[in-house]
């Protein structure tokens, strides 16, 4: 959630029980200090920092989350063991993001202390395995806590979601259409409109599919994708896409990039009250499921 989880996202989080995230994506390192600085003005919480591996400015990256003491990393795209001794050293706790139970099992010899099972559902860069099947299969490869993603958006998705193995949910798409997210009016517009077939996967081809709402980017993937566009062309095309989409409201050339459960998502509501509203709703669906029982 580059550009959408901020600072002021990650400290509205926090400070209603959640653990928030600031999602640092390509930011250079000090970029990221003074989000993390800016959020630490804003809670006296916990928040945490994910780190795609494949940033031109990783090494830097980690040096900042180590030196502003954050207490959570979690990492997407690659293998974070070499930064984990110097994280482990400071007490942050390492969670990746995984998308198979092979990079669950092989992260799990490393060290990490628990890990995010994300089904294809989910917005920005996706796997292949759905959430109903990939978290039942990670929870029983591994024997760290598994916290469950993609496809969720209330206390039904919670539910299922502890169900299948795992013990929390991390969930993007319903906070990034709220209040205190500083994503552009557009975006978050687009968020509410969009339905359960809105969103499509770009970029297969490239190797790093992306899930974002259509629009004329995506079909003009799809025709360059369908022609043979060489890799380089479709990088260049989606380059920048998601800053223009989020920053400057541009849902028609940017990449809108939201899960499925969009579709759900009726409204621009505060934090606190898409917090109360499924955690209140938690006992109900679980009476509900034993009655039916």
């Amino acid at each position: 959630m580059a550009w959408v989880a901020t600072a002021e996202l990650a400290a509205a989080v926090s400070n209603v029980g959640g653990l928030g995230l600031i999602g640092a994506g390509h930011m250079p390192p000090d970029a990221l200090k003074a989000e993390i600085r800016k959020a630490k003005g804003l809670t006296d919480k916990p928040f945490g920092v994910n780190i795609m591996l494949m940033s031109p400015f990783v090494k830097e990256v980690m040096q900042v989350v180590i030196d502003e003491r954050v207490a959570v990393v979690t990492t997407g795209a690659g293998n974070p063991g070499e930064y984990i001794p110097a994280l482990k050293e400071i007490g942050t706790k390492v969670i990746p993001v995984v998308a198979s139970v092979a990079l669950a099992k092989r992260l799990e010899r490393v060290g990490i202390d628990a890990i995010i099972a994300e089904g294809m559902e989910s917005g920005g860069h996706v796997g292949e395995v759905t959430t109903m099947a990939l978290v039942p299969q990670v929870a029983d490869a591994v024997n760290v806590p598994v916290i469950a993603a993609g496809g969720i958006a209330d206390a039904r998705g919670v539910v299922a979601a502890m169900a299948l193995g795992a013990e929390g949910v991390q969930i993007g798409t319903l906070f990034a259409a709220s209040t205190e997210c500083t994503a552009h009016p557009n975006y978050k517009a687009a968020i509410v409109k969009a339905k359960e077939r809105s969103t499509v996967v770009t970029g297969a081809i490239t190797g790093h599919p992306v899930r974002v709402i259509a629009n004329k980017l995506t079909r003009d993937f799809a025709e360059m994708e369908k022609r043979g566009a060489p890799t380089e062309e479709l990088d260049r095309l989606g380059a920048g896409k998601l800053r223009a989409a989020v920053r400057e409201g541009d849902i028609e050339y940017g990449s809108v990039m939201v899960g499925q459960v969009a579709g759900m998502i009726n409204s621009v509501r505060p934090v606190d009250e898409i917090m109360q509203s499924i955690i209140q709703d938690v006992p109900k669906v679980i009476n509900k499921l034993t009655k039916n029982i």
